[in-house]
């Protein structure tokens, strides 16, 4: 069967950000706007592992994690036709970061610490990094110290008070026009 040549400004693109800001929700929709595959990769390990996040992180602990991302971020990033949303940790590892950015576009969706505070309350079991006495706190700081990571993205987007729809219009627009300054 000939292939269905569909118009898009790319056919991988990372979505980054810290956890909360809405990368699994924005990413579906993205994936459907463009007509490509979407994967979580949270969920993609998840599935590959038969064991959930925080089990992960209690049981083997952050670095195994990590391990386990390195592997899946190398894995799909051969793939095309693709949505990927990554863990708010993801992009801060160099590896990562280097393929990714050198693969496709990546977009980082950004939202304030209270935003993402009441997001992540919404879920509290399902954020290893957040189960401290001061999750505000931890959230600034973690934030902060991974803001000049998440600003190596091609394209940047707020999910602060917006509809989802209102954010997917704003990043196709904005990959266009980084396909349209990159010759493509």
């Amino acid at each position: 069967m000939a292939r269905l040549e569909v118009p898009r400004p790319a056919t991988f693109v990372t979505l980054t950000g810290f956890m909360g800001v809405g990368k699994s929700r924005i990413g579906r929709e993205l994936s459907r706007a463009l007509m490509l595959h979407f994967i979580d990769l949270d969920r993609y390990i998840e599935r590959r592992t038969g064991v959930s996040i925080p089990d992960i992180f209690r049981h083997l602990g952050e670095e195994a994690f990590r391990r386990m991302e390195r592997e899946a971020v190398r894995e799909l990033a051969g793939k095309d036709y693709l949505v990927l949303s990554l863990g708010g940790g993801t992009f801060v590892d160099p590896e990562n970061r280097k393929v990714l950015l050198e693969r496709g576009p990546v977009v980082a969706l950004w939202a304030s610490p209270e935003t993402i505070l009441e997001r992540t309350l919404r879920k509290p079991g399902e954020r290893p990094l957040l189960q401290v006495e001061d999750p505000l706190e931890r959230i600034r700081a973690l934030l902060e110290a991974r803001t000049p990571v998440y600003r190596e993205a091609h394209v940047h987007a707020s999910t602060d008070h917006r509809k989802v729809e209102e954010v997917v219009a704003e990043i196709l627009e904005k990959l266009w026009r980084h396909a349209k300054a990159r010759g493509a």
